[in-house]
């Protein structure tokens, strides 16, 4: 039968405990201990702050990287404002340099193409000059009738204020009939019959004052004269 001395055995445990104890009241033994657990707290805070510091790059960087997106974004859209703000004042500038070219045109074309539009589409009806000085008009011309010249007048005098103070002077030209007598002829008889059939012409003279073309050169000279006609034989 076995025997078991638990007296000892208690005696054993009691004894390894105290030497135990023994060692770790010791302030070498304290000191590695306090040493550990400095160590062990200190690396647990370095790995978290480790994590924490990694999270927080990985968030900035993902954050860093949608901002670049939008401004990449927002840079597009700017330079395609610029482009389009760009070709508007392109635009632009083309209107008004057509409108001050419209507005400065003061030549002899604009006072023919104004006058040409206000003629008469009468095939006898032509013009044998334009005279201008000082925004002044001097039209003459011939007409088969009166009533084609006081249309004509009328055009001008209702043109929007451009023709203002508008004359008009007429002048028959009456054909000389042969001479009757015992002179005459069977000759001169058919020339005065002839005469008689044919429409007489009205020379007209328009006065009036041209406000647009006010800054004109002096005057539309002689040698314009012929177009003036041209035009108004279209």
């Amino acid at each position: 039968m076995i025997k078991i001395n638990l007296l000892d055995s208690v005696t054993d445990k009691t004894s390894s405990f105290a030497s135990i104890e023994t060692r770790v009241a010791t302030p070498r033994m304290q000191g590695k201990l306090m040493l550990l657990v400095v160590i062990a707290l200190t690396t647990l805070g370095i790995f978290f702050d480790y994590s924490s510091a990694n999270s927080a790059k990985a968030a900035a960087q993902t954050q860093l990287e949608e901002q670049q997106r939008i401004a990449a974004q927002m840079e597009m859209v700017k330079r395609e404002q610029a482009e389009l703000e760009s070709k508007t004042r392109n635009v632009q500038t083309r209107i008004d340099a057509i409108k001050r070219l419209r507005d400065s045109q003061q030549g002899p074309v604009a006072v023919l193409s104004a006058i040409n539009d206000r003629l008469p589409k009468l095939p006898d009806f032509r013009l044998a000059g334009i005279e201008q000085k000082d925004g002044n008009l001097t039209i003459t011309g011939d007409s088969p009738n009166e009533a084609a010249v006081t249309q004509f007048g009328r055009s001008l005098e209702f043109s929007g204020g451009m023709f203002t103070n508008v004359s008009i002077e007429t002048k028959r030209d009456l054909l000389k009939p042969p001479a009757d007598g015992p002179a005459a002829t069977a000759t001169d008889a058919a020339e005065k019959d002839a005469a008689a059939l044919k429409p007489q012409t009205l020379t007209f003279t328009v006065k009036c004052k041209y406000t647009l073309g006010s800054n004109q050169p002096a005057s539309v000279s002689a040698t314009q004269k012929p177009a003036a006609a041209q035009v108004a034989q279209k």
